[in-house]
Order: structure tokens, then sequence, then C-alpha cells
């Protein structure tokens, strides 16, 4: 399969959820910017991707990383973007979405487990994303950051360049 095959619509979302449902298997989500793609990211992604069968990536839009990241956000392209984390094995498929939150996709995804990455606990993920969640028996699952690498830090160390 072309990694571009692994790039869904909103509106492909809840069939391609269907056939992954009828294989009986976890669905594993999460959702980011992922800008610049980092060490920390694959890690992320590789640890995620191991708490289930298949990993589902929702990915903000252009228009949401910059309400979220600010003017000059993102680097790269919605399209880029997504075209690398789908050519990435831990990846089962990626999906873009315009929101700020995640709401919506989660909504159409319907996790079996929803991972989520830094150093929040459960209690502060926003209310309506862990009431999607629970509504259909999911559980939320929070892994660790790897120290010192993040897009910002990144961007600073280019700056100082």
């Amino acid at each position: 399969m072309s990694f571009r095959e692994k790039i869904l619509s909103l509106d492909a979302l809840p069939g391609w959820r269907e056939a992954r449902r009828a294989r009986n298997g976890k669905l594993v989500v999460t959702n980011g910017c992922f800008d610049i793609l980092h060490v920390g990211h694959v890690t992320y992604l590789e640890a995620a991707r191991q708490q289930g069968d298949a990993l589902l990536v929702g990915l903000n839009s252009d228009s949401s990383v910059r309400k979220l990241k600010g003017e000059g956000r993102p680097l790269n392209s919605e399209s880029d973007r997504a075209a690398v984390l789908a050519a990435l094995e831990a990846v089962t498929a990626v999906c873009v979405f315009p929101e700020i939150r995640a709401t919506r996709f989660l909504s159409l995804a319907q996790p079996d487990i929803y991972v989520k990455g830094g150093d929040l606990s459960v209690d502060q993920l926003p209310e309506e994303e862990r009431d999607i969640v629970a509504r259909f028996g999911g559980t939320i699952v929070i892994l660790g950051l790897v120290p010192g690498r993040s897009t910002t830090a990144l961007l600073e160390k280019i700056a100082r360049l």
C-alpha cells in the first residue's frame, strides 16, 4: 500500500472505522500538529502504536495550527505533514481535521485508546474529548515526552544559527 493511501478524509473516516472495528483489533488514536517531525514525535508515535493494533493520527489543519501556534506556523503544509506521517511504519492512517480541538475527529474515530503526550494528566485534557472517548468505551493513556525534543526547541535552535 502506498503511504498516500493511508491519508483519509473526514468523510471517509466513519467507513474506515467500521472496517477496523470488524477486525476486532484495538484502535489507538492520537492527534497533533506534527509540524517539523523529530525524534520526539517518532518515539511518541511508536509508543502510541504499541498500545493497540492500529494507530490513527488526527492532524491539525494549517488554519488550526495557525490559531494554536501563531502566525508563521505551520512551517510545513498539512498535505506535506500528512504525507510524512503516513509514511511512518507505526502509523496506520492519518486524517486532517480543521478544528482547534479534536472533538469532531474523535467522534468519528471512536478510539478504543486515546493517547496524548506531555506532562498533562487525564483530568487536564478538554472535558469534551474525555467525554467522547468515554462515550465509545475507550480509555485514555498519557505518554511522556522525550526530554529536550520539541518543534519549539528546534525552531529556537535554528534561530540561533
